[in-house]
């Protein structure tokens, strides 16, 4: 069991000057949301590069009242737009659902009558601990990237780990009343399954009885298993936790996308957690050029398999790197995925999974950046030639 230093006293935080929002602002995230990324540094959210400051180098209040995330707020009180918030402007304008408009639905505004002292919505990375090496990822993002990279000439550092949170009991002691009233944790990664931090955090919220918030995973399913640690042990503490499993395809596809992932694995490991009804599970695809002409495929044949039920999927549209992007497309080929999409459409009854894969067709549609697919071939058949790997589908023709 983690041993921590003796909390400090409560923390006082003030309110924000605007005590009361008399209109819906903007954006939640920066009334909510505590989002900690690359060594240390707080920032709006994992999309936008908006950041707040260091929590290895300052406390909770200073970054929670400083100028940086005030200003935002004051940006969105007045319901202004900011630049930087891109990722979510291109995802709505395709009719997709953002990050700002799930937290609208998961914080529901009318509840939230002042703005919370203190966040209430965790965004932690510890670092970048991952056990896969996918061709959409990075170093920055994952320690097994570490090798590729730096053969690639793209390693951030010269380690494969980046800790991002230095001092885990400092972190904790200095988090506590956060900690402690919060209404969801968000764990990515790295992978945060092998993440040791992301298991001493749950035995610490359930030794000081802070078991009420939601748990959400982006995982790669890999295990289930953590060294003497029972993960589904921890996880019937507390009252709600889902998993969205970051399945980008299946079979040999979604193996050569998701390097190191094993299919087999992910079919046995969704057995073992059927069991426990508690657990809510999706898969969570990455939509890019490497599996957009699979999607249907991976949604049919996971819901006739039992792997899913007809309303869980979570799609994910990327935007970096640009040339996985699939606004990248050539013309020819977005065509045909366009009529393939609408013909598999009309055989769904779930009216979530008609929505979310027209705005994987809106998305692509909206822009013409062919101009990068040349590139993309570049680069992936640089990657295979590392890897001494050969793509399951011959690209430069694609479907």
């Amino acid at each position: 069991m983690l041993k921590l230093k003796k909390p400090p006293k409560t923390l006082i935080i003030p309110k924000y000057d605007s005590q009361t929002m008399n209109t819906k602002p903007y954006c939640l995230m920066p009334f909510v949301h505590f989002h900690s990324a690359n060594n240390g540094i707080v920032k709006a959210c994992c999309v936008a590069n908006i950041p707040y400051g260091n929590i290895n180098e300052s406390d909770l209040n200073s970054i929670w009242n400083g100028k940086e995330i005030n200003d935002l707020r004051d940006k969105f009180i007045s319901n202004e737009m900011d630049n930087r918030c891109a990722v979510c402007h291109k995802v709505e304008a395709s009719g997709g659902d953002s990050i700002r408009l799930e937290t609208f639905e998961k914080f529901n505004f009318k509840e939230i009558e002042r703005i919370p002292k203190l966040p209430i919505y965790f965004d932690i990375r510890f670092s970048n601990v991952c056990n896969f090496r996918c061709r959409t990822c990075w170093h920055g993002a994952s320690s097994k990237w570490f090798q590729d990279a730096k053969k690639l000439k793209t390693n951030l550092g010269e380690k494969a780990i980046i800790q991002n949170i230095e001092d885990l009991d400092d972190f904790l002691s200095k988090m506590r009343d956060a900690l402690m009233g919060a209404e969801e944790f968000y764990f990515a990664g790295g992978e945060p399954l092998v993440t040791e931090e992301h298991y001493l955090l749950l035995e610490w919220l359930i030794e000081n009885k802070a078991t009420k918030a939601r748990l959400r995973y982006n995982t790669n399913f890999s295990i289930l298993n953590y060294k003497d640690y029972d993960l589904i042990e921890l996880w019937s503490y507390f009252d709600e936790v889902e998993l969205l499993a970051s399945i980008d395809a299946n079979h040999e596809l979604g193996e050569y996308i998701r390097k190191d992932m094993d299919w087999a694995v992910i079919l046995q490991n969704r057995k073992v957690i059927q069991a426990y009804p508690f657990i809510k599970f999706k898969i969570a695809p990455t939509v890019s050029v490497l599996n957009v002409h699979h999607l249907p495929k991976l949604y049919e044949e996971s819901l006739a398999s039992g792997l899913i039920d007809k309303d869980d999927l979570y799609i994910n549209i990327l935007e970096r790197p640009s040339y996985y992007n699939i606004q990248i497309l050539p013309k020819k080929i977005k065509d045909e995925i366009f009529e393939m999409y609408l013909k598999q459409m009309d055989k769904y009854s779930s009216e979530s999974i008609k929505r979310a894969f027209q705005s994987v067709l809106d998305y692509m549609m909206a822009d013409d950046r062919s101009e990068l697919f040349d590139l993309f071939l570049k680069k992936n058949t640089e990657l295979d030639h590392l890897r001494s790997e050969e793509a399951p589908i011959a690209w430069s023709t694609y479907i």
